[in-house]
């Protein structure tokens, strides 16, 4: 069955100890599980939040990204060593969080573009630098997820059939891929075909509304991505990804220039009770 969680994105992007009143108030509302951003690598912080976690009864995955000094498609070997190095650290930051999945945008620096579309080298580059990040998850028990963006935030994948189409020629056990509707309401001419291109690959689903706000508000196509994501016997997390103004650098990042919600935990209540009544009333 799936599992309903919360990325702490839309807080913070820092763990410590200030995030523990928020992850007891999520176990409250009903969610499962956490999703945790590692952008800092201070492995005793992810140690902590994962016993509180444990004693919370709360599932953890985790989220990073790739930047320009450790760009996976980089021409530079020395760079792609880097990246390889960086997402270890992500990995065990994950690991000792009890983290299952650690996901993002792990193919290619995000926000960095070439002028052009990826090459055949950039693809072969990147399968070989995930290969070895993938051998390094699979001995800590974390899975690797290849997460496909829109267009104006990277150009190496963009749609969930290409990001399939990677993670199959890859072919490791521990390296899949993840659908976000967010970046699927941009880029999808079908969220049937979408989701259906992609489901011998998937293993994790961000829920993420089109002004990346509360999940249910805005209009993303939720009855045919619920319908379709159960079609294929989806079985992850159903994991929301939201964007507030609490942190300058995330709104910046995220191009969040207004406040679209009253307060994080309306979201948080609102998306968990759209979130359970759309998937439960599938096929109903």
């Amino acid at each position: 069955m799936v599992k309903y969680g919360f990325n702490l994105l839309l807080w913070t992007g820092q763990i410590d100890e200030k995030l523990y009143p928020i992850v007891e108030r999520l176990q409250k509302i009903g969610y499962d599980g956490v999703e945790l951003p590692i952008f800092d690598f201070t492995l005793s912080n992810y140690t902590a939040m994962g016993k509180k976690l444990s004693d919370l009864g709360l599932g953890a995955t985790a989220v990073t990204i790739c930047v320009d000094d450790s760009n996976p498609i980089s021409p530079d070997a020395n760079i792609r060593k880097a990246a390889v190095e960086r997402l270890k650290k992500a990995i065990d930051c994950t690991h000792a969080a009890g983290g299952t999945h650690l996901l993002g945008p792990i193919h290619s620096a995000i926000g960095t573009f070439s002028g052009q579309g990826r090459t055949a080298d950039e693809w072969m580059r990147c399968k070989e630098v995930l290969a070895q990040a993938g051998d390094y998850a699979k001995q800590a028990g974390v899975m690797l997820v290849v997460e496909f963006l829109n267009r104006f935030e990277c150009y190496f994948l963009n749609c969930a059939k290409d990001a399939a189409q990677f993670t199959r020629e890859l072919n490791h056990s521990h390296v899949k891929m993840m659908y976000d509707t967010f970046h699927a309401n941009i880029e999808e001419k079908s969220i049937w075909a979408a989701v259906d291109s992609c489901k011998d690959q998937l293993v994790h689903v961000h829920i993420s509304e089109n002004d990346r706000s509360t999940p249910g508000e805005g209009d993303v196509k939720w009855d045919e991505s619920f319908a379709a994501l159960k079609a294929v016997n989806y079985q992850g997390y159903l994991m929301i990804e939201a964007f507030g103004m609490a942190l300058p650098e995330i709104a910046a990042a995220t191009k969040i220039w207004r406040k679209m919600f009253p307060d994080e935990f309306y979201l948080a209540e609102k998306g968990l009770a759209f979130m359970k009544s759309r998937w439960e009333g599938v096929g109903r």
